[in-house]
């Protein structure tokens, strides 16, 4: 089997991990499977930025490990989870990185939804 390339990131291919000042909620088969105030905003290159939620925060008992796999050169392996109450559209809703590279390493113990396959996510400004 080939070596797969690692990639740092770079003025070519930024990425960025910071701290989400607010409140991420995500709803999926009419529900709530997260609700957090530690979310991670992971910004890279002209992607759209993601949130990853600390697992703590998410409900893990809603969701399914599924056996889909798949690995970015700047990140790491990726390993997926499906949300059977979301219906078929939920299926991989959800990805991990779970030992991801260093240049990324606080996203560790963090999982992060795709935003088509749950009913929302939303971002709430957190109130005193």
């Amino acid at each position: 089997m080939a070596e797969r390339p690692v990639r740092q990131p770079g003025p070519d291919h930024p990425i960025t991990v910071s701290r989400h000042p607010g409140r991420i909620v995500v709803s999926a088969g009419g529900r709530v499977i997260a609700d957090t105030r530690e979310a991670l905003m992971l910004r890279e290159a002209s992607y759209p930025a993601v949130a990853y939620i600390p697992r703590k925060d998410v409900d893990m008992a809603a969701l399914a490990r599924t056996d889909h796999a798949t690995y970015c050169p700047y990140k790491g392996d990726c390993a997926y989870f499906s949300i059977p109450g979301g219906g078929a559209r939920a299926d991989n809703a959800v990805w991990t990185y779970e030992a991801p590279f260093p240049a990324v390493a606080e996203i560790a113990g963090h999982l992060a939804f795709y935003p088509d396959r749950v009913d929302s996510i939303e971002d709430k400004p957190l109130t005193p």
